[in-house]
């Protein structure tokens, strides 16, 4: 899919954007001014060498030469520059990065492809054509805003033990509705007729997550057919299975988070819940039902035959029951209402101010290059915050200390963030400058990016002032560790390449809860790296045989398990992005977090309790 050709030349700028300065020389006067601008366009005279003008006006340039930005964004301007040219000593590694990436990136486009086509072209006819039911996709076109939306783990579902259930059978994600981010959860009835699986539950209860810590107003189109029932000790009784589904909406209704449910197929058992717990729920005529026990089960039960209808149609949970506020004729008319009703709720959308702001200097096609193949061989983290940050600009905290971490402030598309970036294993002096500077983004109310690509964990220590030293990086991970779990602001988290250990936990992986985290295709995530086992026994050993399969297994095993697709299937993760995609979902994820900015909430101590 993708070649080294569709790539632009290592540190070619953005067509139409000055090349960045070198760093470190005097603010420049008019004259130097006017060669610079020369220089950008190659029209420096011939006697005076270019590289002597541009050695004469590192920094400051692009500030003063830059367009004017909105009010509140101005003084980004003042940002060094960073200097994201790729040096010819790192093309080999950039080059292997390049190969790794089109291999990655081949593969998820494969599965994403499988993923879009639900559980394939005979459910979907059957589905479409005998239910009369509109496929999961064409139903979010009629309830999303004509804007793209933010799809959270397509990939989660695939090729697990009991099964392949592509997408968990349930589309998540957020969208815009009335001009008003919402998280919705959609079950696909063409995915094992829309039957509950560990990972849906997994994968619902991991949306409501995102939905509380955001404030986000929550949208169920229900088409169920219940729990599978062969692994129900896997789905039912535990705390975080499928009755905390229930839990959370209780919950997020006592916090003021509206929640709305469309039955637009089958409601069945513990799923029949989902929608008379919600605030308000439409059902649509003929298509939607709602019962605990469905036709099936009464007759086995008594004997006695009812339609599904009669049972639990739409007409009897409408006119009689009450368990449904809206009934609408037809699936159109189903969203339509959903989006009137959130015009109900009182929720400001986002201002619709234009910030303007600069794109980075660097083509974001070259992130492919720089997405690491291997930690060990790992180019500058700063060549990709160039290309991330606007107008490649970034004010660096520390910049000498901790050198193995990098950190700062930047934009992305106009909004502050602050950066927590690998640039190496995390030392002592680096995990100190990360606790330092993550505390002031908190006591700042500033947002936090991670960027993680940390190493496994070292050999053992063979001397005494080695075990010291690691003693006291130790405490200083702690130290960073306990910064990071208690900032109360937002936290988005991207692995880059390795996701490894303990410093996993540092860099704000997803046991540390971040609002949001998503893997490169060629991410690593692992407790240790088996690349480091060696396959030769030891010396020594009787059964070298035996002891060299055994490694062989285990290596192979821990290579399987290590990928990006085996984590994202398993939801370790919020799913796998393109890194040319990198800076368009950070901005859409900042965006997001920033709506409950608007929100004004009074005090409430009970949720909604229906009739």
């Amino acid at each position: 899919m993708w070649s080294t050709a569709a790539l632009r030349p290592l540190g070619r700028l953005r067509p139409g954007a000055a090349p960045p300065p070198p760093p470190g020389l005097q603010p420049p006067n008019h004259g130097f001014e006017r060669k610079y601008k020369a220089l950008c366009h190659g029209k420096l005279p011939a006697h005076e060498p270019q590289n002597r003008g541009l050695e004469r006006t590192r920094d400051v340039l692009p500030c003063r030469l830059g367009s004017k930005q909105a009010k509140g964004r101005r003084w980004a301007k003042t940002y060094p520059v960073l200097d994201g040219r790729i040096l010819s000593v790192h093309r080999h590694v950039f080059e292997e990065n390049v190969r790794n990436s089109e291999a990655v990136i081949k593969r998820y486009s494969e599965l994403l492809e499988t993923v879009s086509k639900g559980g394939g072209e005979n459910a979907i006819l059957h589905h479409t054509q005998r239910n009369k039911k509109l496929f999961v996709r064409d139903r979010l076109k009629l309830l999303l805003d004509d804007e793209s939306f933010l799809e959270l783990s397509p990939l989660a579902g695939l090729e697990l033990p009991y099964g392949h259930i592509p997408a968990a059978g349930c589309l998540t994600g957020i969208g815009k509705i009335c001009g008003v981010w919402c998280v919705f959860m959609a079950n696909d009835a063409t995915v094992k007729g829309g039957t509950v699986y560990p990972i849906g539950v997994k994968k619902q209860l991991r949306a409501q997550e995102i939905a509380m810590q955001n404030r986000l107003l929550s949208v169920y189109l229900v088409d169920s057919g219940g729990a599978f029932l062969p692994l129900q000790s896997e789905l039912f009784p535990d705390k975080s299975h499928g009755g905390r589904i229930f839990y959370n909406e209780a919950i997020m209704s006592a916090m003021r988070i509206p929640q709305v449910a469309v039955v637009c197929g089958s409601c069945v058992a513990g799923g029949a819940y989902v929608p008379t717990m919600a605030e308000e729920a439409v059902i649509v005529d003929k298509i939607g039902t709602l019962f605990l026990a469905g036709p099936p089960l009464v007759k086995a039960a008594t004997g006695e035959f009812v339609s599904p209808e009669d049972l639990g149609g739409a007409k009897l949970h409408s006119e009689v029951s009450g368990c449904s506020d809206h009934f609408a004729s037809s699936e159109k008319e189903a969203y339509e209402c959903i989006r009137n009703v959130i015009s109900t709720l009182n929720y400001d959308p986002l201002p619709e101010e234009v910030t303007e702001h600069d794109s980075p200097l660097y083509s974001s096609d070259e992130l492919l290059g720089l997405a690491p193949r291997d930690y060990r061989c790992s180019l500058p983290v700063k060549l990709i915050l160039s290309r991330l940050m606007d107008g490649s600009r970034f004010q660096e905290f520390k910049a000498n200390y901790g050198t193995t971490l990098v950190t700062g402030f930047g934009h992305v598309q106009g909004h502050l963030v602050g950066i927590v970036a690998n640039n190496g294993e995390l030392t002592h002096d680096a995990s100190l400058k990360g606790s330092h500077f993550v505390q002031l983004c908190s006591q700042r109310s500033i947002p936090i990016l991670f960027f993680q690509n940390t190493a496994p964990h070292t050999a053992e220590p063979t001397s005494i002032s080695q075990a010291e030293a690691q003693s006291h990086r130790l405490k200083a991970q702690a130290s960073m560790m306990a910064a990071v779990a208690c900032a109360a602001v937002p936290k988005i988290t991207v692995v880059l390449g390795g996701c490894y250990g303990s410093e996993s936990y540092v860099m704000c992986g997803r046991s540390f809860s971040p609002n949001f985290l998503f893997l490169w295709p060629n991410a690593r995530v692992a407790l240790v790296d088996s690349r480091h086992f060696s396959t030769v026994p030891r010396a020594g050993d009787n059964n070298c045989t035996g002891a060299e399969s055994e490694l062989k297994h285990l290596k192979e095993k821990l290579e399987e398990e290590s990928s990006a697709f085996y984590s994202s299937a398993r939801l370790w993760d919020d799913g796998v992005i393109l890194p040319q995609d990198t800076r368009k979902v950070i901005a859409q994820c900042l965006e997001i977090v920033e709506q409950q900015k608007y929100q004004v909430v009074s005090p409430c101590q009970y949720p909604i309790i229906r009739m």
